[in-house]
């Protein structure tokens, strides 16, 4: 009975919409039911008659300009029930013999700020992947709007030599979901570069967003390709051609190491810049090196030159009187 209620729901939506040709019930039509809205004018304006007509067009008119409303698509049950707890108020406000070219705008205008707080739909971010995140809900036919990408990526080229190290990085531009996000690997080798899956087959071990093939050889060449999954579901699917070339010969390699030292050799004088030592010659001839460290070195040298002369001459005359 609930899918049937449902397809009711939507049927009714959608007759409305093309009976009225009008924008104005939209958003009203979305997230309110056909039952409810005509409870509310029944209850300002009577079962039948012009004012029920009259109630109805005012209702129209007062949600004008939530016609082309786009909001971000998770945020419907939230917008849902903020209609919800309006039909009820505007019920209460007819019981309470109130008047519905007041209600109606003022319930609109609250409705607008509701919308106005909702957090916008993110801009879709080219050029591949179902982006879940930037997926709105479009209150002007009540239908959801994904971005029309496809789930293939383009084919990004990478040139290795043999021996070196190849790098994989299965990243998107987009906003992934949190969890439950798994990567898988596949391989077309023979040097194809291809996004055909069928000759594609898995690398088991692969399992992250990051890959790695070192060191790299011949039979590593063709396309890898790696599938982001939500959830068991594909979001995007990335492709690396990877072309090997071959080492340089041996002699080649010499020369090219010979070649960095050279580039990388200097004279002696500008590798290191040493602190200047004066001699005593050149302390004396060079009034302008006598710094006042340089006297305190002097003046250290008068006096260690000449206790050792007293010293020598004491031990002198010592030993000569000692002998006599």
């Amino acid at each position: 009975m609930a899918p049937l209620a449902q397809d009711s729901a939507v049927l009714c939506a959608l007759v409305a919409l093309t009976v009225f040709r009008a924008p104005a019930w939209a958003c009203l039509i979305c997230f309110t039911s056909y039952k409810e809205r005509t409870r509310i004018c029944q209850i300002f304006a009577g079962i039948q008659g012009p004012e029920l007509e009259k109630c109805q067009e005012a209702f129209s008119s007062a949600f004008a300009d939530l016609a082309d409303i786009e909001i971000n698509y998770d945020d419907r049950s939230h917008l849902h029930d903020a209609f919800t707890q309006m039909t009820h108020s505007l019920q209460e406000i007819a019981a309470a013999q109130g008047s519905f070219n007041v209600a109606f705008p003022d319930a609109a205008e609250k409705m607008r700020k509701v919308v106005m707080k909702l957090k916008g739909a993110q801009a879709c971010v080219p050029p591949c992947g179902f982006q879940d995140v930037a997926r709105r809900f479009l209150c002007y036919g009540c239908y959801s709007k994904a971005c029309n990408f496809p789930l293939d990526c383009p084919v990004q080229d990478l040139t290795v030599t043999r021996g070196q190290q190849a790098k994989f990085s299965c990243t998107v531009n987009f906003q992934l979901p949190k969890e439950e996000i798994t990567y898988s690997w596949k391989f077309a080798g023979g040097g194809l570069r291809t996004q055909d899956q069928s000759y594609f087959r898995d690398i088991p071990r692969a399992q992250g967003y990051l890959a790695r093939i070192r060191p790299v050889q011949p039979t590593h060449s063709g396309t890898f390709s790696c599938s982001i999954l939500h959830d068991q579901r594909p979001v995007a699917r990335l492709y690396f051609f990877l072309n090997v070339t071959s080492a340089p010969p041996r002699g080649e390699i010499e020369l090219q190491v010979s070649f960095r030292k050279v580039l990388r050799w200097a004279p002696k004088e500008t590798e290191t810049l040493e602190p200047w030592r004066p001699s005593l010659g050149e302390l004396l001839a060079r009034p302008e090196a006598l710094t006042p460290g340089n006297q305190c070195l002097l003046a250290a040298l008068a006096a260690v030159a000449s206790a050792s002369a007293t010293l020598t001459v004491w031990v002198f005359f010592r030993w000569y009187f000692k002998g006599n």
